[in-house]
């Protein structure tokens, strides 16, 4: 398999890949800019301004609009993103930020922070409820990535990016708990570090590997059974997308890039994987 560029350099700092099933278009950000980009069947982008600093990840509202989740809490816009609105703050130290996330299959949005300066342990993974409660589920995290739960929600799956692991959680949907907590998966030094994931229908997950040049599979087992590179360094996310799910949508940085030594970085790949994606759950507020 091979990754295609499918777009000009469009973000500095791409992350957080999300594909909308209502309205069949693939959102992205472009972090440190604090703008989410909707991507058009024609290839073209719209990019929305919603925080004057950060803007980590996106997802759907059962409500419609979006939520997303900024330097020290959360936004909710329409689905224009011409109304935002602030949602509450999950936290007040101006040392940390938000970083990645994802949604639980009860709906609540699970996002993880991490230190500006990437101090060891600075982080925690908050969980936003319907009622825009915030409450901390887990502390001590590094850099928090790459959160997915498994169809049935009772496993999550996540990647403290230092670590070189990726962990498999055990949770309790009804309580929005975690229960326990396993190695699913070790990423080897010298393939890189993982940092975002998508989940499919096989349970397989695929880790996006920052300084590694690649995205990776590992089969429900946790074992490597696919490795794709990619012409960029540091890939950062990845999300299945299009119609039947069947797309591999991958984000890029020019992050730690020597200016002009890769000028792909900052595009958009993507790859048929012959596989499918599992849908994702919005958020229920």
């Amino acid at each position: 398999m091979k990754a295609e560029q499918i777009s000009d350099v469009c973000t500095f700092h791409g992350e957080g890949p999300y594909w909308d099933p209502r309205r069949g278009e693939l959102l992205l950000v472009d972090m440190m800019e604090g703008d989410v980009l909707v991507r058009h069947d024609d290839g073209t982008f719209d990019r929305h301004d919603v925080h004057p600093r950060l803007a980590g990840v996106i997802r759907g509202r059962a409500s419609g609009g979006y939520v997303v989740g900024v330097e020290r809490g959360f936004v909710f816009a329409d689905d224009s993103f011409s109304t935002l609105e602030q949602g509450p703050e999950a936290f007040s130290d101006g040392s940390v930020r938000m970083n990645d996330g994802g949604c639980d299959t009860a709906g609540r949005f699970l996002c993880g922070s991490m230190g500006w300066e990437g101090g060891f342990g600075a982080g925690t993974l908050y969980a936003l409820g319907e009622d825009h409660g915030v409450s901390a589920l887990l502390t001590g995290i590094t850099v928090s990535n790459g959160l997915h739960f498994s169809p049935a929600g009772d496993t999550a799956f996540f990647a403290d990016t230092p670590t070189g692991r990726i962990d498999a959680l055990g949770y309790d949907i009804a309580a929005g708990r975690f229960t326990d907590r396993r190695t699913f998966a070790v990423v080897e030094q010298a393939l890189g570090m993982p940092d975002g994931l998508a989940i499919d229908t096989e349970g397989g997950i695929w880790a996006a590997l920052y300084g590694g040049g690649a995205v990776a599979r590992f089969d429900a087992s946790g074992r490597l059974s696919e490795h794709i590179p990619l012409p960029v360094t540091n890939v950062t996310a990845c999300a299945f997308g299009g119609p039947d799910l069947t797309t591999l949508f991958i984000t890029t940085t020019q992050e730690n890039v020597p200016a002009g030594s890769e000028p792909q970085a900052g595009a958009l790949f993507a790859v048929e994987p012959g596989i499918a994606g599992a849908p994702l759950p919005m958020f229920a507020g």
